[in-house]
């Protein structure tokens, strides 16, 4: 893997020296410092690989796009005369962040955040567009949430308080708001536990409440709710992530927002999968889970599973809110009376094809499976066994499908020895031992799956306790 890094005035050097010592031209100049680079192991990811514009009618200064648009943008601002081009200029500084990584770290690294920072302020005067500013500032954030300070932080949460000064516009404003506090927070815990400290997590409900029947804000704001979530930035040793979902549900009443947001979009396959995948991650506790179907969570989720059963991303969210839920064992129940055990069934069967469905429905009935052997002879009379079995036929090099089969096998047969004979018959003895072979993932719960079952398994002491004159 590349380590080496270089600076794209480094790169930019190169390119020129291409194009005036060797003849090539631009397009060539550039793949030939990409390949030069690149065989030095030298990563190139944040760097952008074309060659800079002239900015001068005799070149002898020049650009690359994203700098002349900031450029512009700077003087504009300090200009009052020229204020009637920044908004134009915040679409167009935008528009490039969005296209490619590399642009938003140069524009990054060369001030595009003060100056979009600045915008932002200027739109209280009414001197440029909210909205605008803030789509510039969520552009500029993706992939650099380390850019956000005090100030930005202020300005986001000030729009999705006060949106705009009409309705479409606060609409609008909250939207581009709601993107900068996901991207800000993505993968940066100081910055999701300063948002929530500043209110953000009742913000955010808020902005579904405020807007319950414009889908791009629900959808957005679901977004945020689970990135608030997260534990995924590896430079913190401890991140809040069950905190923010105990506040989301216990401090802003975020189950029923959800629940109740969903009954606007009944054919909105969008944003029901963005609700579904959150109330999975809001599922953190055994009283949430109860909730959830106090609530009418559940009759809505088992429901959305029959009438969109074609629709496969829908599908995977719908059954990975079920298997959260399942968490709680009064719900395990709910859940099989309801139904659900035939429609997971007949979703792995009807998309056979997708790993990822097969992979949440094997989890699926293996929480409804843990613990509960009425619940198992339910699965497998539904034909819950044959279904996972054939997905580990269909996916053998899927560790995530062949995992949970085994491991729905090993619930199913745990408490109820009599199924034993039927799963070995449809050959998962077979199935299940090449899961292991093939996945080291997979070894624990494979032979675990495989000496419930009653199979032969050799079993490896890795310890005895003693070791010289050391014992326990």
């Amino acid at each position: 893997m590349a380590s080496k890094r270089i600076s794209q005035e480094t790169f930019d050097d190169v390119v020129q020296e291409n194009m005036a010592e060797f003849g090539m031209d631009p397009e060539e100049a550039v793949a030939e410092a990409v390949q030069q680079f690149e065989s030095q192991g030298v990563d190139l990811t944040n760097i952008v690989k074309a060659a800079p514009n002239p900015t001068s009618e005799d070149g002898a200064e020049q650009k690359h796009a994203i700098l002349q648009t900031l450029d512009s943008l700077q003087k504009a601002l300090l200009d009052a005369s020229d204020w009637g081009r920044v908004d134009d200029l915040l679409v167009s500084l935008a528009k490039q962040c969005r296209a490619e990584v590399s642009v938003r770290f140069l524009a990054g690294q060369k001030g595009a955040y003060p100056a979009v920072l600045a915008a932002c302020r200027l739109s209280g005067e009414g001197r440029c567009s909210l909205r605008r500013a803030l789509g510039a500032l969520g552009a500029l954030l993706e992939g650099q949430p380390d850019l956000l300070e005090a100030g930005g932080r202020e300005v986001v949460l000030r729009a999705l308080r006060e949106g705009g000064p009409e309705e479409a516009e606060e609409a609008e404003s909250t939207l581009a708001a709601l993107r900068c506090l996901r991207h800000a927070c993505l993968k940066h815990e100081r910055n999701r536990q300063e948002m929530v400290e500043a209110g953000a997590l009742g913000l955010l409900t808020g902005a579904i409440l405020r807007h319950g029947r414009r889908a791009p804000v629900v959808r957005e704001a679901c977004l945020g709710l689970r990135v608030m979530t997260f534990d995924d930035d590896i430079r913190a040793p401890f991140g809040h992530a069950h905190q923010h979902a105990k506040s989301i549900v216990v401090d802003h009443n975020g189950l029923a927002v959800l629940i109740e947001a969903a009954k606007a979009f009944t054919d909105d396959c969008d944003v029901l999968s963005e609700i579904c995948a959150t109330l999975a991650r809001l599922s953190v506790r055994n009283e949430f889970c109860q909730d959830i179907v106090d609530l009418g969570g559940l009759n809505f989720i088992v429901a959305l599973l029959a009438d969109c059963i074609d629709h496969q991303d829908l599908v995977k969210q719908v059954l990975s809110a079920i298997r959260a839920i399942a968490g709680n064992d009064d719900v395990k129940d709910a859940i099989v009376n309801a139904g659900g055990t035939d429609l997971i069934v007949l979703a792995m069967s009807r998309h056979l094809g997708s790993p990822q469905v097969c992979e949440q429905s094997c989890a699926a009935l293996c929480m409804l499976a843990l613990r509960k052997p009425e619940n198992c002879r339910v699965i497998m009379e539904g034909g819950g066994a044959l279904a996972a079995l054939q997905a580990m036929k269909t996916h053998p090099r899927e560790a995530g499908v062949q995992k949970q089969a085994c491991m729905l096998i090993r619930n199913l047969v745990a408490h109820s020895q009599d199924f034993s004979q039927p799963i070995l018959d449809l050959g998962a003895e077979t199935l299940i031992a090449e899961a292991r072979a093939a996945h080291r993932d997979c070894d624990d719960v494979a032979k675990a799956a495989l000496r419930d079952l009653g199979c032969k398994v050799e079993l490896r002491e890795l310890w005895t306790g003693q070791k010289g004159s050391l014992a326990r």
